[in-house]
């Protein structure tokens, strides 16, 4: 089946990649038209706007967009002026799950369809395929299954229930992250901060660690990766964005009285990263690095 893609950042051209390499039809759209032609060099249907997107996809078509939250809102506005009844819009982005379900009814109203979904996989999902969490219509998942099935790892996507829930599982699994990357960064701070740290080589901890300790995982493979780069990682600042879904669980532990004191201090530390610069900071910013290729800042 033909999708449309819009959006060829760090997630969305990779994700072009992997669907031409799975021999699924593609056309794309990118507001830079240079990414747009390097998509095509691969063999995507270069548009350059989304009226010729539109009108180089069949109906009923597939429209998957892969933007920053703030620039979803408007860019659902411009096509649903441009699409017919039938077709489908895909929010692939990490928007907030509460502006799915208004999203969902408003397209509704017009004859339009409409999945949010949440992907994690950064820019590693190339190669190692992708994880996509759905939320939507039963049958508007089963219709994309073939497009899910090129773009994922084997069972790497699932239909989570109804509109907002893909990005409501997303958020979830982002607080998680936070939670995780925080201990390894306090871990290895730990080690590098005690009576051996001197002349422990912190690579080779980490690489020990993901051979059949408890607390082996890809997160500690990256950091590995990142250590056998830059053994004390003093090529980087230990300054840490926050991209938004922390701050949205937090809001949401809130309302439904849940405690998450890991998510909540995990969150706290990256604001406090903002004003130092220690070791387990530097660990948590190359590790956003190392699997999804944000921008950290260099000493």
């Amino acid at each position: 089946m033909q999708v449309g893609l819009i959006g060829l950042g760090r997630m969305g051209f990779n994700m072009g990649l992997r669907l031409l390499g799975r021999g699924q039809p593609l056309a794309a759209y990118n507001r830079n038209p240079q990414k747009t032609r390097e998509l095509a060099a691969k063999g995507a249907a270069a548009a350059g706007s989304l009226n010729e997107l539109v009108r180089l996809l069949t109906p009923p078509r597939a429209l998957w967009i892969m933007l920053p939250a703030e620039l979803v809102e408007e860019r659902i506005a411009d096509l649903a002026a441009l699409l017919t009844p039938g077709d489908l819009i895909i929010d692939g982005g990490n928007s907030r799950y509460l502006d799915d379900p208004p999203r969902h009814a408003r397209l509704a109203e017009l004859g339009l369809h409409y999945l949010d979904v949440g992907v994690s996989g950064g820019i590693r999902g190339l190669s190692e395929g992708y994880c996509l969490m759905v939320g939507g219509d039963a049958a508007d998942y089963a219709r994309l299954t073939p497009i899910f099935d090129a773009l994922c790892a084997p069972g790497g996507h699932l239909h989570c229930g109804p509109a907002g829930s893909g990005h409501y599982v997303k958020m979830i699994h982002n607080a998680i992250e936070y939670g995780l990357m925080q201990a390894y960064g306090e871990g290895f701070e730990l080690l590098l901060n005690g009576p051996y740290g001197d002349d422990m080589d912190l690579a080779a901890v980490a690489r020990l660690w993901n051979r059949g300790s408890v607390v082996r995982s890809w997160l500690l493979e990256l950091l590995g990766q990142a250590l056998t780069a830059d053994g004390r990682l003093e090529g980087l600042r230990g300054w840490v964005e926050d991209s938004g879904e922390g701050r949205w669980s937090l809001e949401e532990a809130v309302r439904s009285a849940t405690a998450v004191p890991v998510t909540a201090l995990a969150l706290m530390q990256r604001f406090r990263s903002r004003r130092a610069d220690t070791f387990s900071d530097k660990v948590v910013a190359a590790l956003r690095r190392e699997f999804g290729g944000h921008s950290t800042k260099q000493v």
